[in-house]
């Protein structure tokens, strides 16, 4: 193993020990209680198989054949959810071929970042990851399940599952995935024709045509933000079938791997003789590897929040100096949209999964004795799924990239480190995705301009009041705030702006997710504004310093003056009404700071001291 790997690991380890300590105890506790339908009374188990077909009664009656979760994020709006539509029917038909029952548990919500992008809905996106783990545990509380699937793909929607499951981390649960669309028009047209619209060159029906063709069919989106990073990491983390992320809807493979993963949840149930946990899956090590996994192919920053709450949800604590001391190490191996031009079809096709992880392995960047759901050692993942006589089965991966220009070995990296980095300075922490930036581009010292809406930034923009170098301070859009929306409106003008020659970065509390490119964006600012945040004290014309380089964010301001100003307030009304937004103002309340995972789920416990 490499030295830093180990040692960030062992520290995680240490850190976590007594809430790890806890969690396991509780997971004993639940699976003493044996197969929970055991316990349920002769009206409860009544009412569990009521609906259920005469043969998959006898078999829950018996109490010694498995029954399987299906806990669903299907809805047919969402491209990448849409196909779920069929897979209870063919999970139940594959469970029941080897003698098992398998039941739709329930559903949880499943919001589209990609509609609600600029909308008011956008400010539930963080806040329904939490709701969606509320509504796992929901699904899973009857008592009547041995195991579980867990069908999701997008954004919020895998770390809510995750996070749902692991609250039963006694039972073992495979994440099934749908795979993504055929590839449309490239995702560099998209943003050329979106550059163009931000500066009035075409028109809106030029632009819906450019967003039509490239999210054009079922499946997930195609470029690598949020949604190919769940699957990229869920499946590091053993918690998918091998190879099973990146395989197009309706593909006979698809199906295969669908049926297969359905099966296999038997198989590792507490009633058979490989009983596999998701408790004992997600480890210090699997954790790890999943960041490493992140960092190697410029992952979405939406997880410098999300596998902080995964981990916690498991009883382990980590931050964003684990990430940054990973990143500094890890190699960049992958040039996926938006750190390239490729999209994550080309990265399937260039060794995909089985490549990826081999390479990393071979280098010493991953921990190869982990427990999966598809048997003990990460190494089984270096081996791809094929079609054969209408069933899967698995051969080695290419031990070769098959497009050095989309992927590439330890050897030849994109860049000797991951694409993420950590900034510190009296501003507070931040996270910087270095991974598109183009050279020179990280390092920007210039005066700042306030906001505290993207539509305002839009507005000036459009007037022409930003050519000129800057730091856009967008404030007040913390999870406290108004739940933290991505704030994908930002790029487009901003990316305009660094064409025209000039320097520009961003300062923000709010996110920027996957698709955060090639303008240095200071994002997931903490403390945020509403939280007395130095951001908050920020003023027109204040020179900021975003530096890359040397992982600062700072306020070029004495502190003898700072100590004089007043802290901004805004009221924000707007934001918490309408649209729903009126419900969910307790979880702003407790929400956790980002590093702490935005979550209004945990306890809070205290974090190390960064200060040195």
């Amino acid at each position: 193993m490499h030295p830093v790997i180990e040692r960030v690991t062992q520290r995680i380890e240490a850190r976590s020990k007594k809430l790890r300590q806890d969690y396991l105890q509780r997971m004993e506790q639940a699976r003493q209680q044996g197969p929970h339908r055991g316990a349920l009374s002769c009206g409860n188990l009544a009412h569990g198989f009521a609906a259920c077909d005469k043969g998959d009664k006898g078999e829950l009656r018996s109490l010694t054949k498995a029954n399987i979760a299906i806990v669903t994020a299907y809805n047919d709006m969402l491209s990448a959810h849409q196909p779920y539509h069929a897979y209870p029917e063919q999970i139940k038909s594959a469970v029941r071929a080897v003698g098992s029952v398998a039941q739709v548990a329930g559903g949880v919500p499943a919001m589209c970042d990609g509609v609600t992008q600029g909308q008011p809905g956008m400010e539930l996106s963080l806040i329904s990851r939490d709701v969606i783990a509320m509504a796992t545990a929901v699904s899973l509380s009857h008592n009547m399940f041995d195991g579980g699937l867990l069908l999701g793909i997008c954004d919020k929607i895998v770390p809510g599952l995750m996070i749902g499951a692991l609250s039963f981390g006694h039972l073992p649960f495979i994440f099934v995935p749908a795979g993504p669309m055929p590839s449309g028009i490239t995702n560099k047209e998209k943003a050329r024709v979106r550059e163009l619209y931000a500066e009035g060159k075409v028109s809106k029906d030029e632009l819906l045509e450019a967003e039509a063709a490239s999210y054009h069919s079922p499946g997930t989106c195609t470029f690598y933000g949020t949604a190919n990073s769940n699957q990229l990491v869920i499946e590091i983390m053993g918690l998918q079938l091998p190879g099973s992320s990146f395989v197009n809807p309706g593909a006979g493979l698809r199906e295969e791997l669908t049926r297969v993963a359905a099966q296999q949840a038997t198989r590792i149930t507490d009633l058979g003789t490989d009983y596999r946990p998701i408790g004992q899956i997600v480890n210090a090590k699997s954790i790890v590897n999943g960041i490493v996994g992140l960092l190697a192919t410029g992952g979405s920053t939406n997880h410098t929040m999300h596998l902080v709450a995964m981990a916690r949800a498991a009883g382990y604590l980590i931050d964003w100096t684990d990430f940054a001391e990973l990143s500094d190490v890890t190699p960049l191996l992958t040039r996926i949209y938006p750190n390239g031009e490729a999209d994550i079809n080309h990265f399937q096709r260039a060794g995909g999964m089985a490549f990826l992880i081999r390479t990393l392995l071979d280098a010493g960047l991953l921990h190869e004795d982990v427990e999966t759901v598809a048997g003990s050692g990460l190494r089984r993942y270096t081996q791809k799924p094929e079609l054969h006589d209408g069933k899967v089965t698995w051969v080695e991966g290419p031990s070769a990239s098959l497009d050095e220009d989309v992927l590439r070995g330890f050897e030849r990296p994109f860049s000797s480190h991951g694409g993420l980095c950590l900034l510190r300075g009296n501003l507070g922490r931040a996270i910087l995705k270095t991974s598109a930036l183009p050279e020179g581009a990280g390092t920007v010292t210039a005066p700042a301009v306030i906001f505290s809406s993207q539509h305002e930034l839009d507005a000036a923009f459009k007037a022409g009041r930003l050519d000129r170098d800057c730091v856009v301070v967008v404030r007040f859009q913390g999870p406290k705030a108004i739940g933290m929306p991505e704030l994908h409106k930002l790029t487009p003008p901003l990316g305009v702006l660094q064409q025209r020659g000039y320097k520009v970065a961003l300062v923000t509390d709010g996110r920027m997710s996957g698709a955060s490119g090639k303008v240095p964006a200071a994002i997931h600012v903490t403390p945020e504004a509403v939280d007395g945040g130095l951001i908050a004290k920020i003023e027109e014309g204040d020179l900021i310093r975003v530096d890359a380089d040397s992982g600062t964010l700072e306020l070029l301001v004495d502190e003898s003056v700072l100590a004089q100003r007043q802290v901004a307030k805004i009221d924000l009304t707007e934001s918490h009404f309408g649209m729903g937004r009126e419900l969910f103002g307790g979880f702003r309340q407790q929400f956790s700071g980002a590093e702490q995972g935005a979550s209004a789920l945990f306890e809070p416990v205290p974090f190390p001291d960064h200060s040195s």
